[in-house]
């Protein structure tokens, strides 16, 4: 496997899961792990850019008539909006977040746009700048989702020959448990 500086294109790479065959199975079980932690980070992005996204919606609406509570008003129904009943942040989960950036000390697309101050400003922001700014959350969620993807992509393949491995005996559940 190719060295990547970000995890995500660790995973992208196409001999993150070539050869799935001749990669040992603790590589394969890092691996694993490696697309659980992504999974996890990229939840948490498309939660936070839905969020983002649901407010300058209300807001829209509000500014074109359809919606008649202000943004305080509503915001305990807008925020409340949590994905399967779990909690949207993987912090209050114990877990940490690895947010490198970019080569050349440059965010990340999907940190520049969670990193936009526009809430601050939303009642002096024109209404083409917060449709504009809603489209660039949108198309951020779309490259998240497409990362999201290919994660649960690589973790199926990896699983599955971590799980033909079990059943063909060549590797044990029980290695593993009384390594940890």
């Amino acid at each position: 496997m190719t060295q990547q500086r970000r995890r995500i294109d660790q995973v992208i790479d196409d001999s993150f899961t070539n050869d799935i065959e001749e990669i040992s199975i603790d590589d394969l079980r890092s691996r694993r792990v490696i697309c659980d932690e992504l999974d996890t980070e990229l939840s948490y992005y498309r939660r936070m850019l839905h969020g983002r996204m649901d407010l300058l919606d209300f807001e829209l609406r509000r500014r074109s008539g359809e919606e008649t509570r202000s943004l305080i008003e509503a915001l305990p129904e807008i925020l409340a909006d949590t994905p399967s009943g779990r909690t949207s942040n993987p912090l209050d989960r114990g877990l940490s977040l690895d947010l490198p950036e970019l080569a050349g000390g440059g965010k990340r697309e999907v940190d520049q746009a969670l990193s936009d101050g526009f809430l601050t400003h939303l009642p002096t922001t024109e209404t083409d700048e917060l449709r504009n700014i809603r489209e660039v959350l949108s198309e951020t969620e779309l490259t998240v989702s497409n990362q999201r993807r290919a994660v649960y992509n690589a973790h199926d393949i990896i699983t599955g020959e971590i799980t033909r491995r079990y059943r063909e005996g060549s590797a044990s559940a029980d290695e593993f448990l009384s390594q940890k």
